[in-house]
């Protein structure tokens, strides 16, 4: 495990850095999720993603810089997992790392993951973590003029 890869609290400083994290087409593309205007974006981080009492969001830090994010949260009776890298930061085992980090603080079992059945890297790191694919789903997405297939992911231990 690399020793430069770290998770710790979210800040305010962090926010800006995530907004623009997710305007990269590619980015959006892997993921199979639309960007958000800056105004909607920081709206949703304060007003749901921050308070939410179910969830846990801590910020990647890779060689001091933010790498991105990592995020728990309850939907649906489900507690589910996702993750953000910046694509400067992809292919470096940085996602990862930062999930192994993650899974040792979010004790919920089982978690569940939805990945974009394109997003191969997204679905190894997963399976590098210990998750196994548990079937798949097609998801619409509000924005989306075509739903897309997801494999959904289950970790029991």
């Amino acid at each position: 495990m690399p020793s430069t890869i770290s998770l710790r609290a979210v800040t305010d400083a962090d926010l800006p850095i995530f907004y623009e994290q997710q305007l990269d087409p590619d980015a959006t593309r892997m993921a199979a999720f639309p960007s958000r205007e800056r105004t909607a974006f920081m709206a949703h981080w304060a007003n749901k993603v921050l308070v939410n009492p179910t969830g846990m969001v801590r910020t990647i830090v890779w060689a001091g810089q933010v790498a991105g994010n990592v995020v728990s949260w309850e939907q649906e009776g489900d507690q589910l997992v996702g993750y953000w890298l910046g694509k400067a930061y992809w292919g470096k085992g940085i996602a990862t790392t930062a999930l192994q980090l993650f899974l040792h603080a979010v004790t919920v079992r089982p978690l569940y993951a939805h990945v974009a059945k394109h997003n191969v890297g997204s679905i190894r790191v997963l399976e590098k973590c210990g998750f196994i694919r548990n079937g798949e789903a097609l998801a619409i997405l509000d924005d989306a003029s075509e739903p897309i297939i997801e494999v959904l992911l289950k970790l029991e231990a």
